[in-house]
């Protein structure tokens, strides 16, 4: 379970003051983004509801999540454009004439329209003073030729933050090249075909009818080829289906089900890999899904009964609000046969999904996640039985909570065995790293621990 951020801002209260408009929205949900330190999850819908077409919401998710993805690049234009960076209520300003260099940049859109769109942005936004820089700044980028300029500094190029590219630097030197590319492109869209409802070989065919590109993987995955409204999508209502990237469809494969098994899904919401693992073996004794938190629990039960399995299911399966890194939670629990550990990480292999993680995480957050790691591995690795097996999962891709965490801990737990990870044509001895875009996957890591009779 990635932690996007680890400060709550639940309680900060959104409030748009401007009347709706395609550019001015933008800009206002990167200024929640990137000034306040709010989720994209949080602040999309938001903007979301303003617009009714299709194709406008396309357009506001490829502005946002493109500028959050180039944004090194971007701000490097606009240092060199401003003479001084704007403050206050003006900073969002800032934010539009992004917009507007992204779309010279990247978007293919004629100069004429981007300069005249995003001055009228800055009007919507109340900030009418400032439309003439605006327009003096665009075209001036578009006169100097700068889309053409490279950066020396290897990270801006990168687009990444100067301590993560760092670190990749030093994790993963031969594979540099090909993950700063596939944190910069736009992920596919994986689902899993729920086998209660349909199989995946019908629903490939209700695909097909409703002539929706996309190929399967079994025994669960579909990829489309093209982007779609997930809730438009045949048999969502149905629980037809759950959005699901590949990587982490592997999670209920690896943890070996068996029936009669008494599972625990650890730090469990939203609750897709829970589903999986009821879909996979459906003749569980019992599977627990646990998290800390009311709000993302209630997103957990949602998502089951749309699904259908909490009906199916019924008292077999029990949501629980708990924290896993603390053992008291485990008191009145039975001993599990299976754990899985989807833990709060640096999400830094979901990043072409989420851009918005760049900005967000910071180098001395790693520290704290790797402790939090090591409190919920400890405190679960309790409650397993003794010939048990727990999966370490996480959706990072640096080795602090990765190999060096697994490898910790067990040096500290003779008990604990390391189970090698087939995949393909290889294994994988010290747990199993999928890099960013390989094999279409977001970026995540498994490990496999058996407990010792």
């Amino acid at each position: 379970m990635p932690s996007h951020n680890l400060q709550s801002s639940a309680q900060v209260k959104l409030v748009l003051r401007h009347p709706p408009q395609l550019r001015a929205d933008a800009a206002w949900a990167l200024m929640q983004i990137l000034e306040l330190g709010l989720s994209s999850r949080e602040v999309m819908p938001m903007i979301f509801e303003r617009h009714h077409k299709a194709q406008d919401r396309a357009w506001l998710q490829e502005t946002v999540f493109g500028v959050l993805r180039v944004l090194p690049t971007l701000q490097s234009w606009l240092r060199h454009l401003l003479k001084s960076p704007l403050k206050k209520q003006q900073k969002i300003i800032e934010h539009v004439i992004m917009i507007g260099l992204f779309q010279q940049a990247f978007m293919r859109t004629s100069s004429h329209a981007a300069v005249s769109e995003t001055v009228n942005a800055s009007k919507i936004l109340k900030q009418p003073q400032l439309s003439g820089l605006v327009n003096a700044v665009l075209r001036n980028f578009d006169r100097e030729k700068l889309v053409e300029q490279t950066s020396s500094e290897p990270h801006v190029i990168a687009n990444l933050p100067k301590w993560l590219y760092k670190q990749l630097v030093i994790a993963y030197p031969e594979q540099l090249t090909s993950i700063c590319d596939a944190m910069q492109n736009k992920p596919p869209l994986w689902l899993r075909v729920n086998p209660f409802v349909i199989s995946l070989l019908d629903y490939s065919e209700v695909l097909t009818e409703q002539q929706i590109a996309h190929q399967t993987y079994p025994p669960f995955a579909v990829k489309l080829e093209r982007y779609a409204d997930v809730t438009g999508l045949p048999l969502f209502d149905e629980g037809g289906f759950s959005v699901q990237d590949l990587a982490a469809q592997h999670a209920a494969g690896l943890l070996n089900l068996q029936a009669n098994d008494i599972v625990l899904d650890a730090c469990a919401a939203p609750g897709g890999k829970t589903a999986a693992i009821i879909e996979a073996c459906p003749d569980l004794e019992a599977i627990f899904a646990m998290d800390s938190a009311e709000q993302r629990n209630a997103r957990t039960y949602e998502n089951l009964a749309r699904l259908g399995h909490s009906q199916r299911l019924g008292d077999k399966l029990q949501i629980i609000n708990a924290d896993a890194s603390n053992p008291l939670s485990f008191k009145t629990l039975p001993q599990f046969d299976k754990i899985l550990l989807d833990a709060p990480c640096s999400a830094t292999g979901v990043i072409r999904r989420h851009p918005d993680i760049k900005w967000h995480r910071k180098a001395k957050d790693i520290e704290v996640l790797t402790q939090l790691q090591s409190q919920i591995l400890e405190s679960t690795w309790g409650a397993l039985k003794p010939g048990g097996l727990l999966l370490y999962a996480t959706c990072s891709i640096l080795p602090q909570e990765n190999t060096e965490q697994i490898l910790r801990f067990l040096a500290a737990h003779p008990e604990a065995k390391l189970i090698p990870i087939e995949h393909g044509d290889k294994d994988y001895l010290q747990g199993w790293q999928i890099l960013p875009g390989e094999q279409n996957m977001d970026g995540f890591f498994y490990a496999r621990l058996l407990k010792s009779t």
